[in-house]
């Protein structure tokens, strides 16, 4: 399945327009596209401003999830991050100064993507440590290419420096592509992009992990946060029984019944060596009955035992009386 996350919409924008945009990237071969919300301040209350579903037709084999983007330059002032999440399908943040970056590297959790806009010189590095750190946390570096394919010629210069910096220190890992296209124009094809990043340094394999795999993992993880228990189990089915399952389910425990209580009326089988004890017991009382009232052998063996010691016993007797 191919992914773009990011398909940037807005209350002012056309209709028509978006309509084309979702139609051409359908054609392209995306299976699942986001409309992105852009938010600069949190205001109250909060709530979802874009439509579900679409108030017009799409392609039936695309699926439309809701994104929301903040942007991040102080975090002390981001406290509400998780009532944010809790409106849309996913949430990602751009930071906008190094300590919303720093933050958004290192500290903050809501958060699946972090999406930055490259075009613009920052006043930092990309070093390895932060992002290695956010990758290892579970989240998505974002790069849109949209900002290179339709801006002006700074805004390109700017977006092919900062994005081998981005690769230079990921090594290509942990990367998701989008294409932020305001219009049907800034769209491009999975084969295309994947052939773009490779020019700028990222390896074809590394390119179609970006929007396939890497983006799936976004869509899974933000699902299972959402309708799971702490994030670790998903419940799927919660055990309800139908009918028929109840049925089926009695019908069984009778025929177990049934095939006890038949069971219970044979006369139970012995072992082996319960049925060698019973051979010998049965021979013995056959031999018992042959010999008619003869003395057994273990009552002829205890009186041959017996016999010398009461000889004995007479003589020392005699022998005494004698001497007296």
């Amino acid at each position: 399945m191919l992914f773009d996350l990011n398909i940037p919409w807005s209350p002012s924008l056309d209709p028509a327009e978006l309509q084309r945009t979702i139609s051409f990237a359908s054609s392209l071969g995306y299976d699942t596209i986001a409309l992105n919300h852009s938010v600069k301040t949190i205001t109250s209350p909060i709530i979802n401003p874009i439509p579900c579903p679409v108030p017009f037709s799409v392609p039936s084999s695309i699926s439309i999830l809701r994104r929301c983007t903040v942007y991040v330059e102080d975090p002390s002032n981001n406290y509400r991050l998780p009532n944010i999440a809790a409106a849309y399908d996913i949430l990602a943040l751009r930071p906008t100064s190094q300590k919303g970056y720093e933050a958004a590297c290192l500290f903050l959790s809501e958060q699946s993507i972090i999406s930055l806009d490259l075009t613009q010189r920052f006043p930092f590095h990309f070093r390895p440590k932060p992002l290695m750190t956010a990758i290892n946390r579970g989240c998505k570096i974002e790069l849109c290419y949209s900002q290179a394919v339709m801006g002006d010629a700074n805004k390109r210069r700017y977006f092919i420096s900062n994005a081998m910096a981005i690769l230079r220190a990921t090594k290509g890992r942990g990367l998701l592509i989008s294409s932020e296209a305001t219009g049907a124009l800034g769209v491009r094809a999975p084969a295309d992009v994947v052939n773009l990043f490779a020019v700028w340094g990222l390896g074809r394999e590394r390119g179609m992990e970006a929007i396939s795999i890497n983006a799936r993992g976004v869509v899974v993880n933000e699902g299972l946060k959402r309708s799971s228990f702490r994030g670790v189990v998903d419940v799927i089915d919660g055990g309800q029984r139908t009918a028929a399952h109840a049925e089926a389910i009695a019908t069984a425990k009778n025929d177990k019944r049934r095939a006890e209580a038949i069971e219970g009326d044979k006369t139970p089988q012995l072992s082996r060596r319960a049925q060698k004890r019973a051979r010998l017991a049965a021979r013995e009382a056959e031999q018992a009955e042959g010999s008619g009232t003869s003395t057994p052998k273990s009552d002829l063996k205890s009186s041959t035992a017996q016999t010398p010691l009461a000889e004995y016993t007479i003589e020392i007797s005699n022998s005494t009386k004698s001497s007296s």
